[in-house]
């Protein structure tokens, strides 16, 4: 089972910083995630959320238990003098890749267990703080199957809306539910990056004059079956091992692209299928996107792999050029396996080119960083 776990936030209207802090770790067969929500809004709740949520997920991932750690940031989270409330709440989760979920929540919305359509109400064990009895967490243990969804959110969401005539009372727990329902009906097999910014999105627009009136944060959660990537780059060292690399990457079971042109040449060379260059009338630094049958994207080497990198690096996901294609290819899967052939290409240190354009190894360790670090994936890389 794969833990497919991805997030989407506004910031309140005329702010500079997110109120909503979300954190998440992944490790060989375990998933960390916690969203917390400073008090107010702005560069504050943004400290007060950070330093929860980084304490938090520091404390789980070095051992601790969950219910202990989030016993003990309760106790030490102090109040608000003005408004007798706590500087922070948060929503944690520890998931193993069996599906057993442990949940902690103190003071966000109730997360939603979706399954087969219907949502679940699972047993929760309440704990109130020594400290402060007004405070209270929510422990829940449950075990997911395939299919299943978890949704968290901060009261952004469950209170968009509030005070206007279509939803009075904010959009409140049903109308999230309803929300989400009505999505997954359209599309079961959505992704949690476009959930969660759908969810983010939809409840943003909830509000009387489309902006944020509160930060929104939406974290989204689905137990699947894992999708396996394949990206082969650059020619291999031994060149009489090509028909053996070119012969693994086509009976690869999963999505596959190809970056570079001596790289698509030598499968085509080894494979007997030509590569159809596309005219693309896109502006953009990158060369465009070329075709070959049984590969799902194949783009030029080195600049769309920088480019694609920079993309990742800035969240930037909807770029119509080549290395925004290779952004989306990359981010639908799961598990990214990087084939990097060890062979110098000598134009890559052509003194004509750009000087931030970085040898192939360095691009792709770059990439695979920001794939595990940002947005959660496992990556492999074997060079050849």
């Amino acid at each position: 089972m794969f833990i497919d776990i991805d997030s989407a936030q506004y910031k309140k209207y005329n702010q500079n910083a997110y109120g909503d802090y979300f954190l998440s770790k992944r490790s060989a067969e375990r998933v960390i995630a916690v969203l917390s929500d400073g008090l107010g809004s702005g560069i504050k709740a943004n400290i007060l959320s950070c330093m929860t949520s980084v304490m938090l997920l520091k404390f789980i991932e070095r051992g601790a238990d969950i219910h202990n750690a989030c016993e003990i940031v309760m106790n030490s989270l102090p109040i608000c003098k003005v408004r007798k409330i706590s500087y922070a709440t948060f929503s944690a989760i520890d998931c193993t890749e069996d599906g057993r979920a442990d949940i902690v929540e103190e003071g966000n919305p109730q997360f939603l267990w979706i399954r087969d359509g219907a949502v679940l109400d699972p047993a929760c064990r309440v704990l109130a703080s020594v400290a402060f009895p007004d405070r209270k967490m929510h422990i829940y243990g449950i075990q997911l199957a395939l299919g299943d969804r978890l949704i968290f959110c901060s009261d952004g969401v469950t209170q968009a809306g509030l005070g206007s005539p279509a939803v009075k009372f904010g959009l409140g727990r049903r109308g999230l539910i309803d929300c989400v329902l009505r999505r997954l009906e359209e599309e079961p097999d959505i992704s949690s990056h476009v959930l969660s910014r759908y969810i983010a999105e939809f409840a943003k627009n909830t509000e009387a004059d489309h902006k944020a009136l509160d930060d929104i944060s939406a974290v989204a959660v689905y137990c699947r079956e894992p999708r396996e990537t394949l990206v082969f780059t650059g020619p291999p060292y031994h060149e009489d091992k090509d028909a053996l690399y070119a012969a693994s990457f086509m009976n690869f079971k999963g999505k596959k692209t190809v970056c570079g042109g001596t790289t698509a040449n030598i499968l085509s060379r080894e494979l007997k299928i030509p590569v159809e260059t596309r005219i693309s009338l896109s502006s953009g630094s990158v060369p465009p996107a070329s075709c070959m049958a049984g590969v799902d994207l194949v783009t030029e080497g080195i600049l769309t792999l920088t480019r694609a990198g920079e993309y990742l690096e800035n969240r930037e996901t909807t770029a119509d050029d080549a290395a925004g294609q290779l952004v989306r290819f990359l981010l639908a899967g799961d598990c990214i396996h990087f084939m990097v052939g060890a062979k110098l290409n000598q134009i890559h240190y052509d003194p004509n080119l750009p000087v931030e354009i970085e040898i192939r190894k360095n691009v792709v360790k770059k990439i695979a960083k920001l794939l595990e670090e940002k947005y959660i994936k496992r990556v492999t890389i074997k060079y050849i």
